[in-house]
């Protein structure tokens, strides 16, 4: 039944969610794991194939539009979308994210994490760990009757008060049938505003956090999304089911 233009999911529906979330969310685990230095982010690509295919899932990324690879691997200013490639190699001080999603039985889940590689600079463990409590902020806000406009304030609130800034020009989404569905989900804007949250929205929450300006650009690879400042930006994301109880995180490891 829809709400607005958005899909609710049935119980049965958030449990085959909840099955591709647990894939996603213990493939991220390993994956982080070996962000070590001396790795190339095409081995990390191979190693999430790896495990996809193991567990009997579909990767969702896989030429989804064109994409070329399973994961998505953001290095240092990079900010999302990156191309794994196998001489792009992880060195101590780096972060890198890994965003990464799996269809199971027809229904997706998608999740990111940022690692920090070795021992990174105060500075930038400090992007790392605000931009992990802004995506927990905005989830924290995830109630019935809440409103849209409400998980973006949260987050925009927490990241500017740390002094940093969010990107504006790519947001969270529904998901369930589809990798990308109805609401978009800024991770801006205004408490009280918006679509109203019910039980049974499925929203992939995703803060993208820079250390200068929001502003980004695309490399001339199409894909590759990277601050126009160059200073280095972190993301995370969960897919997260609205509940009566409260907020569901579903791409966790189970």
């Amino acid at each position: 039944m829809p709400v607005a233009t958005v899909e609710l999911k049935s119980p049965k529906e958030i449990g085959l969610m909840r099955e591709a979330g647990n894939i996603v969310g213990t493939t991220l685990r390993i994956l982080s794991e070996h962000a070590q230095p001396g790795i190339s982010t095409w081995e990390l690509d191979k190693i999430a194939a790896s495990e996809i295919a193991k567990r009997g899932a579909i990767p969702a990324f896989l030429n989804y539009r064109g994409f070329p690879a399973t994961l998505c691997v953001s290095v240092n200013e990079e900010v999302v979308h990156g191309i794994p490639r196998k001489d792009k190699i992880l060195k101590s001080g780096d972060i890198v994210s890994l965003d990464f999603g799996v269809i199971v039985k027809g229904y997706f889940a998608d999740a990111a994490v940022t690692v920090p590689v070795g021992k990174v600079a105060a500075g930038v463990q400090e992007l790392v760990t605000v931009t992990r409590q802004s995506l927990e902020k905005g989830i924290d806000e995830m109630q019935a009757d809440k409103r849209i406009g409400d998980i973006g304030a949260a987050v925009q609130g927490w990241v500017e008060s740390k002094g940093f800034s969010v990107v504006r020009s790519f947001v969270g989404h529904g998901i369930g049938r589809a990798l990308h569905e109805d609401p978009p989900v800024p991770n801006f804007g205004k408490a009280g505003t918006g679509l109203r949250l019910a039980p049974g929205m499925v929203l992939a929450v995703e803060p993208m956090v820079n250390m200068g300006s929001h502003d980004v650009r695309i490399l001339e690879d199409g894909w590759t999304a990277v601050t126009r400042d160059g200073k280095w930006s972190a993301h995370f994301e969960h897919t997260i089911a609205i509940t009566q109880d409260g907020p569901e995180i579903l791409t966790m490891e189970r």
